[in-house]
């Protein structure tokens, strides 16, 4: 093994710890959700602005990064992304500690600021990390490289449920000022990102900048994967983050489950453990290695994170295997799209926009288990979408691929805008009928896998 190649397998390591720390981070917000709520008495649509906050500030974030770039040419291409990393993980620390403040006075509004500050933090991560993982090695393998870093970003959602809902429901639960809960969790999240901050500082990562010639204007909106990428990631994180959002809300319905808030906070890792399971498979299905040990070690891989998917949620609630067929039934169908894609990031998107919309279908009309199951059961469809949409529609770009990274960081504001969407529908017409809202980003996300990405 070659130095490069041996530094870039470091920098791949220590980006994809980076990569499980924002993605347990963002999925807190699934649990601060339905805690908020409770705590300030709010409705769907309040409560649903947590994820405004911290998803507009992505907008933001991506905006500024945009206009700076036209105006001074791209920021990355001077300061490296090695830079780039260290400012998002130093706002992103700010944002985490203004939680103490936002619990100490009570202010949901303090709470909403907190999150845009970590978000903004985020919104940098995003920028120079994703790009970055794509570049330090070829670009034939670069969406199995991101692919990679995502599977950990998710093993990060998969245990945060577990973890956040036990130390905020329960452990540090107090009935006095219900706010108080999520100091300790938070402050704990700060000093492991001024951590990571540190260890990013120290590293001896490649180095990929532009000092000599930094391209102004806005260029990347000429290329069309880019355009119609961006609006795939808005559709995307929207879709994604509202069912999330949404999940403790479905399952506490009698007519499926019935669960209480703690009861229900578990169960929410299957959603998130389905992408982290196939993000991991999407690594080795867009690798080169043969198709005989490619199609083995996606079936070995299938199996082993799904242990550890049901070992982390039987050790909270006991479930027993039997309760967990529907589940096991899509991830067996998950495996066979794989291989219906035939490695192919573009028809593989469709294949798994596809399937969703079925399962949204039999959650919004079904009942108990099933409806259950096959909500839960779309995180393991979403698994390859951000990997795939975000190196399809920088595929191409040249200088101009920090540029339109920070556009497609932009459009992650989908986050904060399809969950208040849902939130107002739910307000209307329930919960369940609200799951209306995310389907129609299916709709399109296939379509982009079909004939959106192909440049013209």
């Amino acid at each position: 093994m070659t130095d490069a190649s041996k530094s870039n397998r470091f920098t791949l390591v220590l980006l994809t710890s980076l990569f499980f720390m924002w993605g347990f981070i963002t999925v807190l917000n699934d649990i601060l959700i339905p805690h908020l709520k409770a705590v300030f008495e709010l409705s769907y649509l309040e409560a649903m602005l947590v994820q405004f906050s911290f998803f507009g500030a992505y907008f933001i974030g991506g905006l500024l990064y945009f206009l700076i770039s036209m105006v001074h040419g791209d920021p990355i291409g001077k300061i490296g992304y090695k830079n780039g990393i260290m400012i998002g993980l130093l706002l992103s620390a700010l944002g985490t500690i203004l939680f103490y403040p936002a619990a100490h006075f009570q202010i949901y509004g303090f709470f909403l600021g907190a999150l845009f500050v970590l978000g903004l933090g985020f919104a940098m991560l995003q920028i120079a990390a994703n790009p970055y993982v794509a570049i330090i090695g070829s670009e034939a393998s670069a969406s199995s490289r991101l692919n990679l870093s995502q599977g950990f970003n998710s093993f990060g959602t998969t245990i945060a449920p577990i973890l956040g809902g036990y130390f905020i429901f329960e452990y540090f639960k107090n009935t006095e000022n219900g706010a108080d809960s999520v100091v300790v969790p938070y402050l704990f999240l700060t000093l492991l990102l001024l951590l990571l901050a540190v260890a990013i500082k120290r590293a001896h990562l490649p180095r990929f900048v532009n000092a000599t010639q930094l391209i102004k204007g806005a260029g990347a909106l000429k290329f069309r994967q880019l355009r119609l990428g961006a609006i795939a990631i808005f559709l995307y994180v929207g879709a994604e983050v509202a069912i999330g959002s949404f999940l403790i809300s479905f399952l506490g319905l009698e007519k499926i489950a019935g669960l209480s808030e703690a009861d229900a906070s578990p169960f929410v890792a299957f959603y998130w453990g389905g992408a982290m399971i196939g993000r991991f498979l999407g690594a080795i299905s867009l690798s080169s290695i043969d198709k005989r040990r490619k199609y083995s070690s996606m079936l070995v891989v299938s199996l082993l994170a799904f242990g550890v998917v049901f070992g982390a949620v039987y050790l909270k609630t006991g479930i027993a295997f039997d309760q967990i067929i529907p589940y096991f039934l899509f991830l067996l169908a998950n495996y066979f799209a794989f291989i219906f894609g035939r490695s192919m990031p573009g028809r593989t998107l469709t294949v798994f926009a596809l399937v969703p919309i079925a399962l949204l279908l039999i959650g919004i009309f079904g009942s108990n288990m099933w409806a259950m199951w096959a909500i839960l059961g779309i995180g393991i469809f979403n698994s390859i979408m951000w990997s795939n949409i975000f190196t399809m529609a920088i595929k191409g770009l040249g200088e101009f691929t920090s540029q339109g990274s920070s556009i497609l960081v932009m459009f992650i504001v989908g986050g904060a805008i399809i969950p208040p969407i849902q939130g107002a529908v739910a307000d209307l017409v329930g919960v369940q009928l609200s799951f209306f809202v995310p389907m129609i980003s299916y709709v399109y996300l296939a379509y982009y896998g079909w004939k959106g990405h192909l440049a013209k």
